[in-house]
């Protein structure tokens, strides 16, 4: 994974480095140092999963806004 499609998939997930390197319990600077190590293997998926559990949060609160209207 490259920086830009890190920088794609944070912007997918609604985080910036900042709030993302919070919830990892890390430092930006770790994050801005991936620019010269590289983007661990494991960051993708666990982003994509992120976005996935974020929909499906989104759906569940629109389903139950619906069903609670009838």
């Amino acid at each position: 994974m490259t920086n830009d499609e890190l920088r794609v998939l944070l912007k997918k997930a609604g985080l910036t480095k900042k709030s993302f390197s919070e919830i990892l319990g890390t430092s930006t600077q770790a994050l801005n140092n991936w620019a010269v190590r590289g983007v661990p293997y494991w960051v993708e998926s666990w982003l994509n999963l992120y976005i996935e559990n974020k929909d499906c949060k989104e759906l569940k609160e629109i389903i139950k806004e619906n069903i609670c209207k009838e």
